[in-house]
C-alpha cells in the first residue's frame, strides 16, 4: 500500500465515510453522503484504489434497474490508514 500522495478536504471526507459503513458502499451512496459530485468522488476512489487502500468489486443485483453496480471497501491496510489519518492530534 503506498501513502496518500494528496490528502484533500474531499479525500478526508470520503475516509471518513467510509470508516462510518458497516461495510463495502456505493460511489453513488457516498456521493450523495458527501454532496459531493462525482467528478470528485470517483477519481479519488480510483486513486484510493491504485493506492492499495481500498478495492472494489462488482456486485451483481436483480433487485435494481443497474444490475451491475461497483462496491467499495478498505482493504485491512487501507483501514488502519485510514484510522490514523484521521484520528485527532494533540
Amino acid at each position: 500500500m503506498e501513502p496518500l500522495k494528496r490528502v484533500t478536504a474531499p479525500t478526508l471526507d470520503l475516509l471518513g465515510l467510509m470508516l462510518e459503513s458497516p461495510g463495502p458502499v456505493f460511489g453513488l451512496e457516498l456521493m450523495k453522503r458527501s454532496g459531493r459530485p462525482s467528478g470528485t468522488v470517483y477519481p479519488i476512489l480510483e486513486r484510493l484504489e491504485r493506492q492499495g487502500w481500498i478495492v472494489s468489486t462488482v456486485e451483481e443485483s436483480v433487485t435494481t434497474q443497474l444490475h451491475r453496480r461497483r462496491v467499495y471497501d478498505f482493504t485491512p491496510e487501507g483501514r488502519a490508514a485510514a484510522r490514523e489519518l484521521l484520528s485527532p492530534r494533540d
